[in-house]
């Protein structure tokens, strides 16, 4: 796949969910296009359907109707099983919560998503991403020992550790105050221009969409400007 094929492909994707009698529409039909090599912020309010869209494109979930292709593979109707394989093959998680164990240490929070792959990868390996996200000298803290942006950089490693072709946050500076949510936005861009990661970012935060390279605008489930 060349750097200007794209990686991601939506047609009409539409998620409908049931609420009592009634039928609630979180994507009303959604297209688009992402190329290999994008940082794309998803802008939107609350209830627009940023996260029904990132949960779709990312194979966390299944769209009601439509069509979604990954880097070439028609994942619309495979088994949880194949789209298990497709997750770990090609996206990295990024969440607004943390989701650290307070238990572990920086390093073997990071190292978690290789032991549940059964990779064996040298410890250099795993210094060289905390190094990459500006966190190496607290590998051995604990959760507890660290601020918000450190937590959010710990959490950006671990989605890193299984060299991913695209990152997927969702809010992820929600939980931080304006100067580290930039500098996570400014960490994005150095992944997304000097290591070609494709990131994929929703948030309600225009001036930190601005700082991505693309924007699409979500309202009521549908693409209202890009």
């Amino acid at each position: 796949m060349n750097n200007d094929s794209t990686i991601i492909k939506a047609i009409d994707l539409k998620k409908y969910y049931k609420m009592g009698k009634d039928e609630i529409a979180a994507l009303a039909g959604v297209s688009l296009d992402i190329k290999k090599g994008s940082f794309l912020a998803i802008l939107g309010s609350s209830g627009s359907g940023k996260t029904t869209l990132l949960n779709m494109i990312s194979c966390l979930d299944k769209p009601s109707s439509g069509k979604l292709v990954v880097a070439d593979n028609d994942v619309t109707d495979l088994p949880e099983k194949k789209l298990v394989e497709i997750r770990r093959k090609y996206f990295g998680f990024i969440f607004q919560q943390f989701f650290l164990i307070p238990t572990l240490t920086v390093q073997e929070n990071v190292m978690l998503p290789i032991f549940f792959s059964g990779k064996k990868v040298p410890g250099k390996f795993i210094d060289d991403i905390l190094e990459r996200v500006g966190i190496l000298n607290r590998k051995k803290h604990l959760p507890s020992e660290l601020s918000g942006g450190e937590m959010q950089r710990v959490a950006i490693a671990r989605a890193l550790v299984n060299n991913p072709e695209i990152i997927i946050a969702d809010e992820p500076t929600g939980n931080l105050d304006s100067q580290n949510a930039k500098n996570i936005f400014d960490l994005f861009s150095t992944m997304n221009n000097d290591f070609g990661v494709t990131i994929i970012c929703a948030t309600h935060n225009l001036e930190l969409a601005k700082r991505t390279k693309d924007i699409i605008e979500l309202k009521d489930g549908i693409i209202k400007s890009e």
